[in-house]
């Protein structure tokens, strides 16, 4: 994001919040913090006693354009503590901030709108950076409130945030506002329900999904999609069970991380039992089942395995965010000198599958080389035999050999390893993290996992972590919504539904179906009592590819009258019964 959009969507925020404090009184209310953020940006407040409804985001809005059209001057002074503390007096939540920042030594800055910081309408606590006068701010929307905890800690306030966007004009905004039109048309969660996916029931809980069998039909698609791309790469399929003892976890490091996410089993005797929050701890433990020698590696392990974690109900989402997620999980175990060939082996598995997704285009996607902070390599397992540099550098030229559009992010790599993760972006130019692959230098050390070289000596294998879709759930939200229901001829649940036009045609329609299910064509004969007119709008809704409708002339000729949908290779038209099947394979296996 480039520094102009920042100042805008940073100032926005300071502009919503002066325009909170004018209409609600300063002495009133309490400020969070206040980003900019990718989308746009948020403030959150303790209003306290005041009542405040999504409502008011309308008068809010007008305080604001008061505020752009008298085009206040933003400015900055640095301040001591104590007038940092005298500014924001009563305030409890920058009055916290301002002891961590004087702790730590680092400047307090404040930024005010007005000549002056003592006649200023507001002034925040804030680094900046932001534009030079409230009149540069020339498109903005306050598009939602909601609830958040002050520092993400459900033991503190809840505080209201609300979400607003910026932009440079108004025809920016414009597109903006037809983009989320369009969202809204493909929210998965409005869809899923349509084309009868996916359903939730209050019985079972929140963040629960029930899959259909269309649903699991098309999750089976997805699964046995990638497991075709892999077995061939020497992929081998495991099992584990869903539950363990908390001990695996304090070994692997993830209790201390996930102890408040998991969900505690309690059995009849004292051992302490969770629901497993994630796969590859446990597939460490089918490697150290018995001794490994260097011509064992590498051992490829996958699993489609569900996990579960105690997400906030205010944090669930659809598919997008649940509580039980099932992931696309495999771990390989290799020889450092076997990474490279791994690398790109598992990089050839997403290239192939998002080729199929028609996702995989120059300027649709980006991989990021996550590395180490130089700065900072006290936070990453950085032994002395420097593995993990050469692991990053092993990364980099893997990456740009495969051509593939990356960049070098400096200190998001994991403190186990360094990876690359591939950003796709959908159709409506939202980005989301779909494959990854991870090296891994800490849970072979955790579990001391080992194999005998061909010297005889004891050496510790590297762990590869990798997945295609990564959560199944997610990424069925993300095609759904990217697709808007109009999958690929490979990916429909149903690819075809024939249609007579009256009863006298059903033998002819009967055959048509037997014809298709031989060639192994996913289709659906609706015999129903409605009539034509409904039968083919409830095709439509429900998105399926081709729709063959059959009259007199179709049973004459041995033929189909097709009509395509969206997504789809062949077009609208008759096609002889062979012909058909011949197209519509060739389509699916390309």
């Amino acid at each position: 994001m480039d520094d102009k959009s920042i100042k805008l969507k940073h100032s926005a925020s300071h502009i919503m919040t002066a325009a909170v404090q004018m209409l609600y009184g300063k002495d009133k209310i309490s400020l969070g913090v206040g980003p900019w953020t990718e989308e746009g940006f948020y403030q959150d407040f303790d209003f306290g006693k005041v009542d405040f409804k999504e409502t008011d985001l309308k008068k809010i809005e007008k305080k604001m354009r008061w505020i752009i059209n008298k085009d206040f001057p933003i400015k900055k002074q640095v301040v001591s503590k104590e007038e940092a503390l005298a500014l924001h007096k009563g305030d409890r939540y920058k009055e916290e901030l301002i002891e961590e920042i004087s702790k730590n030594g680092e400047e307090i800055s404040v930024y005010y709108i007005g000549e002056n910081l003592e006649n200023a309408i507001s002034s925040q606590l804030c680094e900046g950076p932001h534009i030079e006068k409230t009149g540069q701010l020339k498109a903005f929307k306050l598009t939602k409130i909601a609830g958040a905890y002050w520092r993400g800690d459900e033991n503190n306030p809840m505080l209201t945030r609300i979400y607003g966007v910026a932009f440079e004009d108004e025809e920016e905004l414009k597109k903006y506002q037809e983009k989320i039109e369009e969202a809204k048309k493909r929210d998965h969660r409005k869809l899923g329900k349509e084309l009868g996916l996916f359903t939730f029931s209050d019985l079972i809980g929140a963040g629960l999904p029930l899959f259909t069998p269309k649903g699991t039909l098309m999750r089976d698609l997805i699964t046995n999609k990638i497991w075709g791309l892999q077995k061939e790469l020497g992929w081998k399929r495991v099992t584990i069970p869903h539950i363990t003892k908390k001990e695996l976890y304090e070994t692997s490091g993830h209790w201390e991380k996930f102890k408040d996410d998991l969900f505690k089993v309690k059995g009849k005797g004292d051992t302490q039992f969770v629901m497993k929050p994630m796969n590859c701890p446990h597939h460490t433990q089918i490697y150290a089942s018995e001794p490994r020698s260097y011509k064992d590696l590498p051992m490829r392990f996958a699993e489609n395995g569900v996990v579960y974690r105690d997400e906030q109900a205010g944090e669930l989402l659809g598919l997008a965010r649940v509580r039980a997620i099932t992931q696309d999980d495999g771990h390989a175990f290799c020889a450092e000198d076997q990474i490279e060939e791994e690398i790109r082996n598992i990089v050839s598995i997403i290239k192939s599958f998002y080729t199929s997704l028609g996702m995989y285009k120059d300027g649709e996607f980006w991989v990021s080389l996550s590395v180490s902070d130089p700065k900072h390599p006290e936070k990453y397992m950085i032994e002395e035999d420097g593995l993990f540099i050469k692991a990053e550098e092993t990364l980099e030229r893997i990456a740009k050999e495969e051509n593939l559009p990356y960049k070098r992010i400096e200190g998001e790599a994991a403190f186990y390893g360094p990876k690359l993760d591939f950003q796709f972006k959908d159709a409506l130019g939202r980005e989301w993290q779909l494959g990854t692959v991870q090296l891994d230098f800490s849970m072979p050390k955790r579990f001391n996992l080992e194999y005998t070289d061909k010297d005889g000596k004891k050496k510790r294998p590297i762990m590869i972590h990798r997945a295609i879709a990564g959560s199944l759930e997610r990424f069925m939200a993300v095609m759904i919504e990217h697709f808007a229901g109009h999958f690929p001829v490979w990916l429909a649940p149903e690819q075809l539904r024939i249609i007579p036009i009256a009863n006298e045609y059903n033998e002819y329609a009967q055959s048509a179906l037997k014809e298709m299910q031989n060639a192994d064509i996913r289709v659906y004969f609706d015999n129903s009592t409605d009539s034509l007119g409904k039968k083919i709008r409830k095709a439509k809704t429900e998105k399926i590819p081709y729709i063959a409708v059959i009259g007199e002339d179709e049973q004459k000729t041995n033929s189909l009258k097709i009509e395509a949908s969206k997504n789809t290779d062949i077009k609208s038209g008759v096609y002889g019964i062979d012909e058909f099947i011949q197209k519509l394979q060739s389509e699916i296996s390309a």
